[in-house]
């Protein structure tokens, strides 16, 4: 079967309905209305340059035909004809944002080949913007080019609060991202141009502690719904690529999302605070975490209330970042309903990675969490469950984070449900195979592993499985379990560890065949 994933009015996006990881078992062909377009090996595919509204027939070999119909449009314009001179050197900021603010409902803004120098381009309602294959948005390297937001203001009519910036999970001003949208709705950003933030020839990773005001995304949707980001690739964000937030129905679709290994805080995609979220066919390769689900720190979650949920992530690749698919730390609203099927996870640090630590507060609570059919090459540490997460507070070193004493439970503490990870192949591991540790107050309550096999490369290094205080490295470590209410083991593999293959304390209920 042929699962249709989007259809815009220029492109369309389909994935492949099997059980394998990112890559499809054979190489395929696809034709539209009977001329063959391309072959490509792997799950999703997309088709672009399309008409608006009209009809057409898709044939991909050794599948069924699936027939679709593009959307209908009011209009579609050139940012050139604006003025936009897209030769990399003239700022188009001002020719851009005209475009933008003149485009009507159901309009399409079209970048031809060229490469548009700009500052931050706010977004609005039921417009499509497309970028052609040689388009890029190349960002401004001038920090004094991007607004700064304010993180919270009060509505001087009824005196409650209007969030509008956002950093690591506070309501705090922010630098304008490069695309920006807050309080709109229906946006689509399609094709296979460039969001090239351009931050390696600014000042934005260099002395990042040092700077007042946090750096800006490369997009960022506040408090938006039905958004659909198809094709493009983002890269070089000052701080986080991808970010949208406390938003709902946003799909990103058939991306790549690259940044450099080594530079700070270049997550690929961080949903936050959002309900209903698809990533799907997606490539990301940064130099933090490549998929992180939050939902704020305690103050947002006391006022607010939100949890991330009802997310969806499949068939996408993750290299070379911190984790390949990250929950928290900021995850105080909680993190509920996320699959994560048919992933391919190569040289992350951490493949599946939570991350939670007292003081998130009672709402933060993980739970209903599957993973399933996910491959693992050259990844340090497959799954860590970590609630002693020590970066990035002011209390990071205090007593009350520290302390492998049980405590009492109040509303500070977080809390970790069920989760369950199955037919997982997980190959040339280095530092452990699986490292999950509760709270001796608050015990993880359910993990099951099934039909998983964990094997590790001949030249692994040693390093620290997870973030937190009194760390110990380790090598070739087996499956490590702290805290945990129930553990169910079943047809897990672990081949070449050194010590112990399963390491356990303080679990209640061990089930293992």
């Amino acid at each position: 079967m042929i699962r249709i994933l989007f259809i815009s009015s220029v492109s369309a996006c389909f994935e492949l309905d099997n059980e394998s990881a990112y890559y499809s078992d054979s190489v395929y062909s696809v034709s539209l209305d009977g001329r063959e377009l391309f072959r490509s090996d792997k799950n999703v595919f997309s088709l672009f340059d399309l008409t608006p509204d009209t009809q057409y027939e898709l044939t991909v070999s050794g599948y069924e035909t699936v027939n679709f119909r593009t959307e209908a449009e009011t209009c579609a314009v050139s940012v050139k004809d604006f003025g936009a001179a897209g030769d990399g050197v003239t700022d188009d900021t001002q020719s851009i944002q005209t475009a933008v603010n003149c485009l009507p409902a159901g309009g399409r803004l079209y970048f031809p080949e060229g490469v548009y120098y700009t500052a931050p381009v706010n977004l609005k309602s039921h417009i499509i913007i497309e970028l052609s294959e040689k388009a890029v948005l190349l960002g401004h390297t001038d920090p004094g080019r991007y607004p700064l937001i304010p993180g919270e203001l009060t509505d001087i009519v009824t005196g409650e609060s209007v969030q509008f910036g956002t950093w690591e999970g506070n309501a705090v001003p922010m630098h304008q991202s490069l695309l920006f949208a807050e309080y709109a709705e229906d946006i689509r950003l399609v094709g296979r141009g460039t969001v090239d933030g351009n931050a390696g020839n600014s000042t934005w990773w260099i002395d990042v502690k040092e700077q007042k005001v946090p750096r800006p995304r490369l997009i960022f949707f506040n408090r938006c719904k039905d958004i659909t980001v198809h094709g493009i690739t983002a890269q070089n964000a000052a701080s986080w690529q991808l970010h949208p937030y406390f938003s709902e129905n946003t799909d990103f679709l058939d991306l790549s999302v690259n940044a450099p290994k080594d530079s700070p805080n270049t997550d690929a995609l961080d949903p936050e605070a959002c309900d209903n979220v698809n990533i799907i066919g997606c490539r990301f390769s940064v130099g933090d975490d490549c998929i992180a689900i939050k939902s704020g720190k305690i103050e947002l979650a006391k006022k607010y209330k939100h949890s991330a949920s009802r997310h969806t992530i499949r068939n996408c690749v993750m290299r070379f970042g911190h984790g390949a698919i990250t929950l928290g730390s900021e995850m105080a609203g909680g993190v509920k309903e996320l699959t994560v099927e048919r992933c391919l996870f190569e040289h992350t640090d951490r493949g599946i990675r939570i991350k939670t630590r007292r003081g998130r507060g009672k709402f933060a609570v993980i739970d209903g969490v599957v993973f399933e059919n996910v491959k693992m090459d050259g990844v340090l540490t497959p799954i860590v469950m970590n609630m002693w997460y020590n970066c990035c507070d002011p209390d990071r070193y205090s007593e009350y984070n520290t302390t492998r004493e049980k405590l009492p439970v109040d509303d500070r503490t977080p809390y970790l449900g069920k989760f369950t990870f199955r037919n997982m192949e997980c190959i040339n591991c280095h530092v452990a195979a699986c490292y999950c540790d509760g709270l001796p107050e608050m015990p993880i309550d359910e993990i099951t592993l099934e039909n998983i096999n964990f094997t590790y490369d001949p030249e692994a290094e040693p390093g620290y499985p997870s973030m937190k205080n009194n760390n110990v490295q380790l090598c070739r470590a087996g499956m490590y379990f702290e805290n945990i209410r129930k553990l169910t083991i079943k047809n897990v593999r672990v081949d070449g560890c050194e010590g112990d293959e399963l390491m356990i304390r303080s679990v209640s209920e061990l089930i293992k065949e």
